[in-house]
Order: structure tokens, then sequence, then C-alpha cells
């Protein structure tokens, strides 16, 4: 029997199979509300044999964008148009969904990747960023505003007030962004964090905006909706940066914060950092997060292959891999791949007819 497509629980909440599709920023929302595109991506996915979706980094505060077209949380046009694609993903598939709230810190206020992928020039409606330290991200990007007490105040504030908007909306999960250089990242990692305060210096401290967030979220997110974050694994910068150590200590206090899940990536804290470029590099990480913190441990980064993705579960370094190129690649990675392992994915019934059952092309797909 494939472990991959057997079930698994996190809190309350049962996915049929251990395959997440991985939240993918899109850079397509209309001043922070999701659209037409939204309804025909995140649909597609839900169709894809995974069992969880996370929709893309949706942000808490207008100016918390990375992008003019970053999706966002934060207003009731936002939750509408976000529910209406919701919606319709339950109607057209049969994944379990969830989504990712995030504040992009030092990182907002940049171009779509397409459009350059660096800071907002003047002329296109650049706004002030924030962040720990005022430390930019890298070359010719902005100089960010160092947050003040009630600047962490505000902000936490708006990851409840996203929260709870998620609860209307019905999702199965709610995912923090903690990885990746984004405000809670650069708080976390001694890179970008050159405070002197209770938010600054020992890792306990740096870990104090991210625990405050998590414990505010699970006060207003029932049980019954599974709580987890996304976390930067190692800064990949030598002695300088956050190491698999302080990865094991931060899971360990966002479980006894009332996490159900951990989501290991790694990287982007500055514009010069470059991650390794190995098949599924992070698994080692998540192998000693999941072995020392005792929590649900999700991992993502160069997973592609069924074999590759049963392997990590079967053996035991992963709870779930979550895959996105893949998925862009493939929308029916999840259908081929239980193929290729041996097992089955539920589908739609306008779509049971491409099954291995019912057609021979859909049985001869192997690993």
């Amino acid at each position: 029997m494939s472990s991959l497509f057997s079930p698994i629980k996190l809190g309350s909440v049962e996915l049929s199979n251990r395959i997440v599709v991985a939240p993918m920023c899109q850079y397509s929302a209309d001043d922070g509300s999701a659209n037409d595109w939204h309804l025909g991506h995140l649909g597609m996915l839900a169709n894809s044999g995974a069992g969880l979706v996370i929709v893309e980094a949706t942000h808490v505060m207008r100016h918390g964008r990375i992008t003019h077209g970053c999706m966002g949380l934060y207003s009731d046009d936002n939750e509408a148009a976000l529910a209406r694609v919701v919606a319709h993903c339950r109607r057209a598939g049969t994944a379990k969904l969830g989504i990712q709230i995030a504040h992009a810190g030092r990182k907002a206020s940049s171009q779509r990747p397409w459009e350059g992928g660096g800071a907002l020039k003047a002329g296109e409606d650049p706004w002030e960023t924030l962040a720990p330290s005022p430390l930019p991200f890298g070359p010719n990007w902005h100089v960010p505003r160092v947050a003040t007490l009630d600047d962490i105040t505000r902000v936490r504030e708006a990851f409840v007030n996203s929260a709870k908007r998620a609860v209307r909306i019905g999702f199965d999960a709610i995912e923090l962004h903690y990885a990746h250089g984004y405000l809670a990242h650069s708080f976390l990692s001694p890179v970008s964090n050159h405070r002197t305060d209770p938010y600054g210096g020992s890792l306990e401290n740096r870990m104090r905006f991210g625990r405050e967030i998590a414990q505010a979220v699970r006060a207003v997110v029932p049980k019954t909706i599974a709580l987890g974050a996304r976390i930067t694994g190692n800064d990949w910068r030598e002695a300088e940066g956050l190491s698999t150590d302080d990865a094991v200590a931060y899971s360990k206090a966002l479980k006894a914060d009332g996490l159900d899940y951990i989501d290991v990536s790694s990287g982007g804290i500055t514009a010069d950092t470059r991650n390794p470029t190995g098949p599924g590099y992070n698994v080692p990480i998540a192998e000693r997060v999941k072995r020392e913190a005792g929590v649900a441990t999700r991992v993502v980064g160069l997973i592609t292959t069924p074999a590759q993705a049963e392997a990590i579960v079967s053996e035991g370094k992963a709870d779930m891999v979550a895959m996105a190129r893949a998925m862009l690649d493939d929308p029916r990675w999840g259908w081929h791949a239980a193929v290729a392992l041996g097992a089955e994915v539920p589908r739609v019934p306008q779509y049971l007819r491409a099954g291995p059952k019912l057609w021979a092309p859909a049985a001869q797909r192997r690993a």
C-alpha cells in the first residue's frame, strides 16, 4: 500500500493523501481581490489528485502585498471575491482547501516577476515597506521603515482579522507564512534583524514576533480548522543565518503555541541568497523537524516524481510533500502518481471516464 496515498490528520482535519499543492503567487489579483484567473487556476488544481490545495500567499494588509497583483484578505471585497473562488473549487474539485496568509515586509512594493521582479520604481506607485531593521533586501531595494511596537501590534491584529475572514470563507486549513524573507522570517533571521529590544537579539526574542501571531491566530481559529506555518529551515548563509537547529527550536515553539503542522522551505533572506539545486534539498531539514519537534511535517523543494515523493513519506522523512511547478507542468500529477504507485484518488464524476478502470491508457502509466 502506498504511503503517499494514505490519509493523514492535521488536528481534526483529515486529508485523503499526503500530496499538497504548494501556494503559488499568481500576481494577477485586482487590488488584492481574486478574479476569474484564480477561478480557473485553483479549480484546475482542486482536481489534481492532491489531498490539499493551498491558496497563494494572501496578504493581511494592502501594503503588506509583494506586488500590485498579489492577493489580499484585508477587505470585504477581498473576502467576497475569494469566497466565490472557494465555492467554485468545492463544487468542481475533490481537494480540501487551505490558505497561506502573509505580510511581505521589506520584500513588498515589488514588480511582478515578468516586469523585472525588483523594487517598484518612482512612477510605478511604490509604497513604504516595513521590517525589523532598516536593512534593504538587496541593492536597489527600498530601505524599509523600522517596525515600532505599534506596528507590530497592528500587523498581529491584521493576521487575526485575515484569519477570521478565512474561517468565514470556510477553509480547511490556514497557514502562516514565516519563510522566504517576508516579514515574519525577517524578524527571525539574524541576517535581517539587528534589533536590541525584546524582538531582537537572542533566538527566543527573534521568535517572539511569529509566536505572538501564532498564539493570537490560534485563539480565533477553531480546532476544526488546521493551523500551520511555512518556515525557513535554513538561510543558506553559513554561520550568519538561520540553521536547521533554529528550525527545530522554532517548530517546537510553534507546536506549543497550538500549530498542527510545519511546512519546511528555505532561503530567501537576501536578494543574493542562492538555495541548493539538488532534488528534495529541504528533505534532511524536514526529517530533523519531524523527528525532534514531534510535529506533522510537510516538505517542499524540487520534489517531482511519484517514486521520490513516495520514498520521502514511506521512509519517515516527512509526513507530506508539497509541489508547485510540478503541478503547473502536470495538473493531474496526483492522478498519474496514484496509477504509478498502485493507489486511487477521488475524482469528480465528470472525469471518471479518464480513470484507469475505464480508460486503458491511464492504466499504463508507471513511475
